[in-house]
């Protein structure tokens, strides 16, 4: 079997972030909210190896929460994404018929609405809570996920072994979860690998408008909406947010394209 250097390098670096957001739960070199004025906006050095911010909080110690909330957030908005559209999907797909219709016009009324206005109307709903960021990034990313399934399952619900499962009385549930749905999951994988990089790059983009993850909570695009106005004074502080937003939504998309086309080998 061979694999693309893209899913390898995708592969690693993903690795490597998410080793690091995860020792964050355990470790960090510097209090991450700790503000002490007579040390900021320092470069990297060896006790602050990304540099400080406007606030003399350490850069690194606030990357590796920050990148635990954003990757916490994009896990669990693709799998919610992916539960209940494979739901729909498979409904739409399989039953058809004026159910599916009714679905697929749900899903198309809810993609012709651009993805940041869903984004404030949710957030003007409810607040600028974690929670509310999850409902609006849920609702964006339903309508892909049951296209995905939808399609699957159009293609398969007239496969031999599905009729002769029919022709043992399997029901609808069988049928599509226990049939179907398993042979959708090499593209269901690469599909929720690059969600999550899309995931992460709209969670990036609201908490940069301040619809996002809130202060005191570090969030990358929240820290590059910060460091904006201390670019040439410390570039250091608004490159390395925007260093971690590109490699980390590179990175699932190269590992997400690799496992996409591994499957069709």
């Amino acid at each position: 079997m061979k694999y693309s250097i893209g899913l390898i390098t995708g592969a690693v670096i993903v690795l490597l972030i998410i080793s690091m957001s995860l020792l964050g739960f355990i470790w960090t070199p510097h209090n991450y909210n700790a503000i002490d004025y007579s040390i900021r906006l320092l470069p990297p050095d060896a006790n602050h190896l990304l540099g400080t911010d406007n606030l003399g909080r350490d850069i690194f110690s606030r990357i590796m929460i920050g990148g635990r909330n954003s990757l916490f957030l994009a896990i669990c908005t693709v799998v919610g994404a992916v539960i209940i559209g494979a739901f729909f999907g498979l409904l739409a797909g399989y039953i058809g018929g004026i159910t599916g219709e009714i679905i697929m016009r749900l899903i198309d009324t809810i993609s012709s609405f651009p993805g940041i206005v869903i984004a404030l109307f949710i957030v003007a709903i409810l607040d600028n809570s974690q929670f509310s960021i999850f409902i609006a990034l849920l609702i964006l990313f339903i309508p892909g996920f049951t296209r995905i399934i939808r399609t699957g399952a159009l293609k398969y619900k007239s496969s031999e072994f599905v009729q002769a499962e029919k022709v043992l009385g399997a029901g609808f549930f069988r049928i599509t979860f226990i049939h179907i749905l398993p042979n959708l999951t090499p593209s269901l994988l690469s599909a929720s690998v690059i969600g999550l990089s899309n995931a992460i790059l709209a969670e990036s983009a609201m908490s940069y408008l301040g619809m996002g993850i809130q202060p005191p909570h570090p969030s990358w695009g929240r820290m590059l909406f910060e460091a904006q106005g201390w670019f040439f004074n410390a570039p250091w502080y608004a490159i390395t947010p925007g260093i971690f937003i590109m490699l980390t939504v590179l990175a699932f998309h190269l590992l997400g394209e690799g496992l996409r086309r591994l499957g069709k080998v």
